[in-house]
């Protein structure tokens, strides 16, 4: 019987795997649209993060553009994972204070059901790693007990 489990929990890793691939991918297209818009108007993202009271709304532009700019790099590579998805985590619970909070749940009114899941997501890669598709694999054996 312990051999049974033994064999089924490896091939049970194998979509696991593919899954974390696919999350990381997602990923990182969700955060493309919202890091070029910040890119593409920094002055306009300032004033906005002001108008939000962002505390040093500049630097915040900056660090948040940034983090999710490098951030989309990294996690298409698998590379560095568990430290950027920390740091994309802060981002969304930015956002989540900040911007959607005062709407609500839902995605119907800005709420924040959208950046919640991604925190979610991201706190899955901090967690488990990116798997065994990824350079953090290649690099620093991350995950190779699995």
């Amino acid at each position: 019987m312990q051999n049974f489990l033994s064999e089924l929990a490896v091939l049970l890793s194998y979509p696991k795997n593919l899954i974390f691939l696919i999350l990381r991918l997602i990923l990182a297209y969700g955060f493309a649209a919202p890091a070029l818009l910040k890119l593409n108007y920094l002055q306009e993202t300032i004033v906005w993060f002001e108008s939000m009271s962002i505390p040093l709304p500049k630097l915040a532009t900056y660090l948040v553009s940034g983090i999710e700019t490098i951030g989309i790099v990294l996690l298409v590579l698998g590379l560095f994972t568990r430290y950027v998805s920390v740091l994309l985590s802060f981002v969304m619970i930015g956002a989540i204070l900040f911007v959607h909070i005062p709407n609500g749940f839902s995605v119907a009114n800005n709420g924040m059901e959208i950046p919640l899941y991604y925190l979610l997501f991201l706190m899955m890669l901090a967690s488990y790693g990116a798997g065994k598709y990824s350079l953090d694999r290649v690099f620093f054996k991350d995950g190779k007990d699995e």
